[in-house]
């Protein structure tokens, strides 16, 4: 994914100019690829194999968060990794093996090694009878217990009395384990992108959340940025609610925030707004799903759904949102060995990614204005006006953008506001904009 010229001399707009959207792609999809096999969860070191593959694509700062550590009402958990599982007949040959699929194992499931009958067997087998050919995904995080999650056809061929389980996996005092990736700007303020690491062989949910982050950070990292954008890539719940108690005096500095889920299917996109409902996050978003071209949701916030829940919780009413395409939960292969490789596309991948750069194009260019000659329409004529955008290809669109930006600008209507009431697409504004401020018709305005 690169950018032609001079990536440092861009700004952001030229960025988002220059996506290659089949580079991007298939470069999203291959990172997914690779990720696919190693075996996450909350906590041990699949997580660390994964930030240690995201580290050489971006700066990582990795964290080690000791078992036991009080974050806000919770408690980090002891660590869980495992090495092995699998279910075998008593000659031997292993019917169930997690070798073939991670998924095939309980997270966070107890050691367990011994003989049990198959009626033993069944209380701890998880399947899905409406999906035979699917593998469930099962957790068990804060209630020691062990389990196999297995295709319908998988459990109905367990015929035999009794089967030998192996379950080689430690639940021991260690660590939580996260990492951030902060690109400074001009500003201390920051732009926060969460995406949680903590989901197996999960493709959609959430492997395309942590490629589109990956991607949007290495294209970020070079281009003049007004804003700093730190990007967290944490275990689901635990990990946001982790990273907030140990940066709660920071959190004034956060601006803006998206959650990245579920951003690789081939659903529309879907936007579900912060808390606040109206962060100036929520009415950008909006308004770039508006302007895409394509079907689009926009959803209210719920207390219910990924991470953007505690950054929203009300003791901090951070202004986050979450994007997604299908959301969780409305697509069958949800939180199943079905969510795969083919299940995301390159070209959604591309588009989730791209639509998240023109989204923090809108927040980089964002200003509020004064007309410096309020009273009465200004000559536009003999500034020269008229003859700058004479080339451009929507001339009319830019006059009448320029109208409205004189005629909102009055220090209390951002131009993203301007753009929505028009309805001009953002791009036309905030090029008017830049044209009446050069001419000495709008001084910023105190934010």
């Amino acid at each position: 994914m690169r950018v032609s010229g001079s990536v440092a001399e861009c700004s952001l707009t030229d960025v988002v100019a220059a996506v290659d959207h089949d580079e991007a792609g298939e470069w999203l999809h291959g990172l997914i690829a690779e990720l696919y096999p190693i075996p996450r969860s909350i906590t041990g070191d699949g997580v660390r194999q994964t930030l240690a593959r995201i580290g050489e694509e971006i700066p990582l700062s990795v964290k080690e968060v000791a078992t036991g550590t009080e974050v806000l009402d919770w408690t980090v958990p002891r660590e869980w990794n495992i090495r092995d599982a699998c279910i075998k007949d008593l000659d031997g040959d292993r019917v169930v093996d997690f070798q073939r699929s991670n998924l095939h194992v309980m997270s966070y499931s107890v050691p367990v090694e011994r003989r049990v009958s198959r009626e033993e067997l069944g209380e701890h087998l998880f399947s899905l009878p409406d999906h035979p050919d699917w593998i469930p995904y099962r957790t068990s995080y804060y209630n020691e217990a062990w389990g196999f999650c297995v295709s319908e056809r998988q459990r109905e061929a367990l015929r035999d009395a009794e089967y030998y389980v192996l379950i080689d996996s430690t639940l021991a005092n260690g660590a939580l384990t996260y990492a951030e990736c902060l690109l400074e700007g001009e500003l201390h303020d920051e732009v926060l992108v969460s995406c949680h690491v903590c989901h197996p062989s999960l493709c959609n949910d959430n492997l395309s959340g942590i490629a589109v982050a990956t991607a949007l950070a290495r294209t970020l990292a070079e281009p003049r940025r007004r804003f700093s954008y730190r990007f967290l890539f944490v275990p689901g719940t635990i990990g946001s609610i982790t990273w907030l108690a140990r940066n709660e005096a920071h959190l004034d500095r956060v601006k803006h925030g998206l959650v990245l889920t579920c951003v690789g299917d081939g659903g529309r996109s879907t936007y579900k707004r912060s808390r606040r409902g109206d962060a100036e996050v929520d009415r950008a978003m909006a308004h770039v799903l508006r302007h895409s071209g394509q079907d689009y949701e926009l959803l209210d916030f719920s207390p219910w759904g990924y991470d953007e829940r505690q950054y929203c919780s009300p003791g901090f009413d951070l202004p986050v949102g979450c994007l997604m395409r299908t959301p969780h939960g409305r697509f069958p292969e949800y939180h199943t060995s079905a969510d795969d490789l083919d299940l995301v596309r390159p070209e959604a991948l591309a588009d989730s990614y791209a639509k998240c750069l023109r989204l923090f194009d809108v927040l980089e260019r964002n200003r509020t204005y004064l007309n410096t000659t309020p009273k009465g329409e200004p000559q536009l004529g003999r500034r020269g006006l008229y003859q700058a955008v004479g080339g451009q290809v929507d001339r009319e669109a830019v006059q009448m953008a320029m109208l409205w930006v004189l005629n909102q600008s009055d220090g209390s209507k951002d131009l993203l506001e301007i753009a929505t009431r028009s309805s001009l697409s953002y791009e036309t504004i905030a090029n008017a904009a830049a044209l009446l401020r050069d001419h000495g018709l709008l001084d910023e305005a105190r934010r």
